[in-house]
């Protein structure tokens, strides 16, 4: 009996098998027109960019590497990139903790009322219309 749970076990594996079937006549065919083909290629009637298996390469060769964590471009901003930001949460951090130390849980409402200001200010010039020239 098994007990209800809000965890997902693993089940067991199943074996299963895909048999592949072998067709004599497909084979013919396709060996017939292949060698048909590279005759063509050879006499010159058939240009190899018109014989369809084209090799392309693998299309996941480099894609790791040129992968930015979906920023298209780089930004102009540096207050947009991630170290930057993991920065200043460090900074704030340390910074409060200095503070506790020296000057006791009056730095949190100073740190509060600091960041309340920086939020203000950045938000009001955010939002301030462009002026057109």
């Amino acid at each position: 009996m098994k007990f209800p749970s809000i965890f997902r076990t693993n089940s067991p594996m199943r074996f299963d098998i895909k048999p592949r079937y072998y067709d004599p006549v497909k084979e013919e065919i396709e060996q017939r027109t292949s060698r048909i083909k590279k005759d063509l290629e050879a006499e010159g009637l058939l240009d190899k960019s018109e014989g369809g298996d084209v090799d392309y390469g693998s299309g996941i060769r480099g894609s790791f590497a040129n992968y930015r964590g979906g920023i298209k471009e780089r930004s102009s901003n540096p207050l947009t990139s991630t170290a930057m930001i993991r920065t200043l949460i460090v900074l704030l951090l340390v910074s409060s903790l200095a503070g506790y130390i020296y000057f006791g849980p009056v730095v949190f409402e100073i740190i509060a009322y600091a960041v309340l200001l920086i939020m203000a200010v950045y938000f009001f010039f955010k939002l301030k219309p462009k002026k057109s020239r």
